[in-house]
């Protein structure tokens, strides 16, 4: 009798997004709890402000900068981020729905505790992600490179790494179902290599990771 063969990683349901005719920021800065819907930031040094809370519906943010911006339990829908920057951005607790994240160079950006769904991070590098304890459905990464990014305690299910490098990542406790890893183009595992019930990698992948694997069952290889 032939053995049943087990079903394939579902893949990641993303969507792209399309804005509609956006109107441009009107100035000033951002507001705690304030509604934007349908609102183009562009250029603009959004650094220091203080956006907690806030609703963003159908908006475009293009090469701001972000360097310690307050961002905590905000909400993105329908929403493209385009080429921001900066270091210490806090997004802890947000909300990221149908979400496209393209060309980013971020360091130290606070997302624990955020839940993204539908969300593709498109190229840029970002260092330091702490994702600890957030909640990733439907998220694809590609074309990015993620230094020492965080992911301990995070639930992942149906995420994608395509093209992408992770280095010294932590899944330290995460839990994963339907994570596709086969397409990183660079996968170092920093802790948490015991985690990966839930996730595919390639036969390749897992001769890169056998001395981890090997520690850390206590098996020696000389």
């Amino acid at each position: 009798m032939a053995k049943a063969r087990r079903p394939a990683v579902v893949a990641a349901r993303v969507t792209e997004v399309r804005l509609p005719q956006l109107e441009e920021f009107g100035g000033g800065a951002l507001e705690p709890d304030g509604d934007y819907d349908g609102v183009r930031f562009a250029g603009l040094d959004l650094g220091g402000q203080q956006g907690s809370g806030a609703r963003f519906i159908d908006c475009a943010l293009t090469d701001c900068a972000l360097d310690g911006t307050q961002l905590t339990q905000a909400r993105f829908v329908d929403c493209v981020l385009e080429g921001v920057r900066g270091v210490g951005a806090d997004l802890a607790g947000a909300s990221l729905r149908d979400v496209e994240v393209r060309e980013a160079r971020l360091g130290g950006a606070q997302l624990h505790g955020a839940s993204l769904t539908g969300v593709v991070l498109r190229g840029g590098k970002i260092d330091y992600l702490n994702l600890r304890e957030a909640r990733l459905t439907d998220v694809v990464f590609h074309g990015c490179v993620l230094s020492e990014a965080d992911f301990g305690g995070a639930r992942l299910e149906r995420v994608e790494f395509r093209d992408c490098v992770l280095r010294r990542v932590d899944l330290t406790a995460v839990r994963m179902k339907d994570v596709d890893l086969r397409g990183a183009a660079e996968l170092d595992i920093a802790r948490g290599v015991e985690r990966l019930a839930g996730a595919v990698i390639s036969p390749g992948q897992l001769l890169e990771l056998a001395p981890a694997f090997a520690a850390q069952i206590g098996v020696r290889v000389e």
